[in-house]
C-alpha cells in the first residue's frame, strides 16, 4: 500500500508540476504597467509588489523588501534575506495567494478579525503573517517581521533550511516540467520514505513483538499493539513528506494540494491509531471485569467500547475540518450546540433513557444474569444498553425496558439474595397426640440441621395454629443458595425427609374432609391409628429415623 501510494505521489508530481508551474506563471492576470509593481498603496498591490519581485523572471528582492516594515538600522542586506524567507514561508505551507481575491482598497478594514486596517492571507495556517496600512503605504506588519526567522525554522524544521541552498547547485535544468535538483530530491525523498519504512516495520515486527514476546504479551502484542505500531510508521512517513515536501520548492499550486492532503492525513492517522487503541484498553478493562463478581462489568466493557470509538470519530473528524480542509469549524460548532438544543428537546425520552442507562450503570440495582420484578415484568435480565434493558422473561418471551423508567421504578432484585426463604404450613390431623407434636417438631428441626444448604443460624418451627380441620405447623426456613434450581433441588429433598419422618411416626396430614365414625366391629381394626400416648416412645422412634435416615444418608451432610 505505501508503495503504491508513493508512486501515485511521484506521478502526480512530475504529471501536474508543468500545468502547475504555468498557472502560476500566468495567474491572476497580472498588470502590465511596471508602476504597479513598485506600489504598495492596497493590500493587493502590497502582494502584487511582493510575488512579482520574487519570481525567478523578475528577481528584485530589493524592491521586494520595501513590503517589510523594518527598523532604520536594519541593513539592506538582511532585509534581502528577511523578504526571501517569507516568500520560502509562503511555498513552504503551500498558501497559494490569488491576486484577484485581495482587496484594491487602500482603507480596507479587517471587520472579521480584528476590526483594524489590516490583511490576513491565511489568519488559520499563517495567523502572525499579515499586512499592515502604516501611513499611505500597506506592508507587513512589524511583529510579521520581527517572527519570520521563528516562522522559517517552523516551517524548515531540523536543519532542512539549509538543503534550500544546497540542492539547487546541483543544476537548473529543467526536465518534464521540473528543474534537475527538484528530481533528484523528489527519488531521494522516495528513496528516504522506502527505507525508513522498511526499518520501522523491521523494529517493529522482530524487536517489539520479541520484547513483548519476552515480557508475557506475545499475544496481546501481535494481536492489538502491532497494528497500531504499523499505522504509526506510516504516520511517521507522513510526518517525513510534509517535512521535506517543503524543501523542493514545487510549484505553488501543488504544493498547496499536497499540504492539504499531508495536514488531513495527519490526523487521519491519528484518529486510526486511536481507535485501535481503543481496542486495547477495552481488552484491559474486559480483564479487570473477569475479576469481578458482578456481571454487568462484563456488559458495560462494550458499551465502553463503543463510546470511545464514536467519541475518537467525532473528535478526530473535527480535527480533519480544522487542519485538514482548513475549515472554521467555530460556526459550526456554534450550529451543532444550536441544532443540539432543537434535537435534545426532540428527542428527550431518548437522552432520558439514556442517562437512565449511566445510572444503572453507577447505581448497579441489577446485573446481567439476575431475576428481578419491575412493575408486571419478572424475568432474568439478559443485557443492559445505552437506551433500553432487556429481560427474559419466564414465559421465554422477550421484554424490552426503556432504561428511564427503570431508573425511576422500584426493582425487586431476587437475584442479590443471600438467602431464599422456604415457608410453608404442616397440617396434621386433630387426633395427634401433644406428645406426638412435640416429638414431630423436634424431628423437623433435626432435618434443618442436617440439610447441607440450609440456614443453621435462623429457622421457625412452631405448632401455632388451630384451624377449622387441622392443627398447624408453620415451617420456615431459609436456603444459602444462588440460583432458582438449587432452591428447588433443597425443597425437594426437605419434604421428601417430612414425608419420611412422618411415615415413620405415623403422622397424619390433615386435609378438608367430612369423617363418618362408626363403631368398629369386632376383629376389624379401624383407620384411626391407636396411640401408645408414651412420648418415650416416640423419642425412641425420633432417634432411629434420625439415625437411620437422616445422618447415614450418603452426600447428605
Amino acid at each position: 500500500m505505501i508503495k503504491n501510494t508513493l508512486l501515485y505521489l511521484l506521478f502526480f508530481l512530475l504529471s501536474f508540476g508543468p500545468a502547475a508551474a504555468q498557472v502560476l506563471t500566468d495567474q491572476d492576470n497580472l498588470p502590465v504597467d511596471p508602476q504597479d509593481y513598485n506600489n504598495l498603496s492596497s493590500p493587493y498591490n502590497t502582494a502584487l509588489t511582493f510575488l512579482y519581485n520574487l519570481r525567478e523572471d523578475n528577481f528584485k528582492p530589493k524592491v521586494a523588501a520595501k513590503t517589510l516594515t523594518l527598523e532604520s538600522n536594519v541593513s539592506e542586506e538582511t532585509a534581502v534575506d528577511l523578504v526571501i524567507k517569507l516568500k520560502q514561508i509562503f511555498d513552504g505551507n503551500g498558501i497559494y495567494v490569488r491576486l484577484g481575491d485581495l482587496p484594491t482598497n487602500a482603507d480596507y478594514v479587517d471587520s472579521v478579525h480584528s476590526n483594524q486596517q489590516i490583511y490576513f492571507f491565511n489568519a488559520q495556517r499563517m495567523p502572525r503573517v499579515y499586512l499592515e496600512k502604516s501611513g499611505n503605504a500597506w506592508k507587513f506588519s512589524a511583529f510579521t517581521t520581527a517572527h519570520i526567522q521563528e516562522i522559517h525554522q517552523e516551517t524548515y524544521p531540523f536543519g532542512t533550511s539549509r538543503l534550500l541552498n544546497l540542492l539547487p547547485q546541483l543544476g537548473n535544468k529543467v526536465y518534464i516540467g521540473l528543474k534537475f535538483w527538484q528530481l533528484v530530491g523528489v527519488f531521494i525523498l522516495i528513496l528516504m520514505i522506502f527505507v525508513s519504512h522498511k526499518v520501522f516495520t523491521f523494529l517493529v515486527d522482530r524487536g517489539l513483538l520479541y520484547l513483548l514476546e519476552r515480557l508475557g504479551y506475545g499475544k496481546v502484542g501481535e494481536k492489538y499493539l502491532l497494528p497500531v505500531a504499523r499505522i504509526v510508521s506510516i504516520y511517521l512517513i507522513v510526518v517525513l513528506l510534509d517535512i521535506f515536501i517543503r524543501v523542493l520548492q514545487l510549484p505553488i499550486q501543488v504544493v498547496s494540494w499536497i499540504t492539504m492532503i499531508l495536514n488531513a492525513a495527519k490526523p487521519f492517522i491519528i484518529t486510526i491509531i486511536f481507535y485501535k487503541l481503543v481496542d486495547l484498553v477495552s481488552m484491559y478493562f474486559a480483564k479487570l471485569a473477569e475479576k469481578t463478581e458482578s456481571t454487568l462489568d462484563d456488559q458495560l466493557v462494550p458499551l465502553l467500547r463503543k463510546t470511545l470509538k464514536a467519541f475518537v470519530i467525532v473528535i478526530g473528524s473535527l480535527f480533519i475540518l480544522k487542519d485538514g480542509l482548513q475549515l472554521d469549524i467555530v460556526p459550526f460548532l456554534t450550529g451543532l450546540s444550536i441544532g443540539g438544543l432543537a434535537f435534545a428537546l426532540a428527542a428527550q425520552d431518548t437522552i432520558k433513557n439514556f442517562f437512565g442507562s449511566i445510572m444503572i450503570f453507577i447505581d448497579k440495582p441489577f446485573q446481567v444474569g439476575d431475576w428481578i420484578t419491575s412493575g408486571e415484568v419478572d424475568g432474568t435480565v439478559e443485557e443492559v444498553g445505552f437506551r433500553s434493558t432487556r429481560i427474559r422473561t419466564f414465559r421465554n418471551s422477550v421484554t424490552y425496558i426503556p432504561n428511564g423508567k427503570i431508573a425511576d421504578a422500584t426493582i425487586d432484585n431476587h437475584g442479590l439474595r443471600k438467602y431464599r426463604r422456604f415457608f410453608t404450613t404442616l397440617t396434621i390431623t386433630y387426633d395427634t397426640p401433644p406428645e406426638l407434636i412435640e416429638v414431630f417438631v423436634d424431628g423437623l428441626r433435626e432435618i434443618v440441621k442436617n440439610h447441607p444448604t440450609t440456614r443453621k443460624d435462623y429457622y421457625n418451627i412452631y405448632f401455632n395454629d388451630l384451624s377449622a380441620y387441622s392443627l398447624n405447623i408453620m415451617f420456615y426456613v431459609f436456603f444459602e443458595v444462588p440460583t432458582w434450581p438449587q432452591e428447588l433441588q433443597g425443597r425437594h429433598e426437605l419434604l421428601v425427609r417430612i414425608l419420611s419422618l412422618a411415615n415413620e411416626l405415623e403422622v397424619r396430614f390433615a386435609f378438608p374432609t367430612q369423617t363418618l365414625h362408626m363403631e368398629n366391629f369386632p376383629e376389624k381394626h379401624g383407620f384411626t391409628p391407636l396411640y401408645d400416648g408414651s412420648e418415650e416412645g416416640y423419642r425412641l422412634k425420633l432417634r432411629e429415623f434420625v439415625e437411620k435416615r437422616l445422618k447415614k444418608e450418603p452426600g447428605k451432610n
